[in-house]
């Protein structure tokens, strides 16, 4: 037994990885991941993506620069856990209103630093995403296995995140009315299509469509969020009752189930993508992009064979589909995040085809 550290981790596998405990001091079954991004830890923190999973970060030092009060993705951060090589308590950051550490106590999110996170990304990458305990150092295996054997993953993480009633978000002069469905939207991407000259009706993923309709947007925006696209089929009928009526424009979780509303599929990758810098190739352009991306899902390349969908873009890496669209329904979609919140700026032009499609259909109309 390792005496000096206070935590460790316990993966279904039967490894151990131990450290020191910050944040707030409680076990846990998480699904283990790994994010890659060298900056962006407070944005990752409230990703609402990242509900129930503890986020092994790649890059040694985290939190040495505090966090900002504007940068947040959400106003409840709902991640599981942050796995870390080194913490830094004393920030340094005239933006910085508080300390990763405080935030974490705060929103009741552990942490566990000193672990030797290149030995555990590696099991990651080698074996897959899976559950993990986060528990006292004093924790038998035996125990700590039959805590994750008896513990299952929820599936019901979008509709605890999702806002609970209407939300507005206007800009002055505004020219275009979206409603944004929220599976756990981040503030960027809502700061984003402000910025493009919209006004947001935030709703909850459960609006029924004739609600929507009688709204009477120039456009529908599927969030990104967590989990399994699969765990809200209630949402991809809705999807269905909208294709044709209006602009449709998804990023991530909202990308995943545009795929299911018009008949394809999807599946689960081995560890996912999560980091700042994943290229992706734009097929209509033959460009190389550079994306944020954060997601556990991928839509089923044949499964698009068929529908009326095209894909527009492919991963660089693996190759497989991260972007779509229907010409006729005015709808697309992307698997990575152009808003960019951490991440590079090279996909802003979604944003502005979106407002294009908006326009065209009012023109139609």
């Amino acid at each position: 037994m390792i005496t000096k550290y206070n935590k460790k981790l316990i993966l279904e596998d039967g490894q151990e990885f131990y450290g020191y405990g910050f944040g707030y001091d409680e076990e846990k079954v998480c699904e283990i991941v790994f994010n890659t991004s060298m900056v962006g830890y407070q944005e990752i923190l409230s990703d609402p993506s990242y509900t129930n999973q503890a986020v092994v970060m790649t890059y040694p030092l985290i939190g040495n620069y505090g966090m900002p009060a504007d940068d947040y993705e959400t106003d409840f951060p709902s991640i599981g856990a942050i796995i870390v090589k080194e913490y830094n308590e004393s920030p340094s950051n005239f933006r910085s209103t508080a300390s990763l550490n405080d935030v974490m106590e705060r929103n009741k999110i552990s942490g566990v630093y000193g672990v030797d996170t290149r030995k555990l990304t590696r099991s990651i990458r080698n074996f897959g995403s899976r559950k993990v305990l986060i528990t006292n150092v004093d924790t038998s295996l035996e125990k700590g296995l039959a805590i994750l054997a008896a513990t299952d993953l929820p599936k019901d993480v979008v509709s605890r995140i999702s806002c609970q009633c209407m939300l507005r978000y206007s800009v002055v002069d505004f020219i275009y009315d979206v409603v944004a469905v929220d599976c756990g939207i981040k503030m960027n991407i809502i700061r984003e299509l402000n910025k493009f000259g919209c006004r947001v009706t935030r709703v909850p993923w459960d609006t029924p469509a004739e609600l929507i309709k009688r709204m009477h947007p120039d456009g529908v925006f599927l969030s990104n969020g967590p989990g399994n696209p699969q765990d809200v089929m209630p949402l991809v009928k809705t999807i269905r009752q909208l294709l044709g009526e209006f602009p449709i424009f998804g990023i991530c979780l909202g990308h995943q189930l545009l795929a299911l509303a018009y008949g394809a599929k999807t599946f689960k990758l081995k560890f996912g993508h999560r980091g700042g810098n994943h290229p992706v190739r734009n097929l209509l352009t033959n460009k190389i992009e550079i994306t944020s991306q954060n997601h556990s899902f991928s839509v089923e390349k044949e499964s698009i064979d068929g529908t009326p969908l095209e894909i527009t873009h492919l991963n660089v890496l693996d190759d497989t589909v991260e972007g779509m669209r229907c010409v006729k329904d005015k709808v697309f979609s992307v698997q990575y995040h152009p808003e960019s919140a951490p991440g590079p700026q090279d996909s802003e032009y979604l944003f502005t085809q979106f407002v294009k499609l908006m326009e065209e259909a009012k023109q139609d109309a």
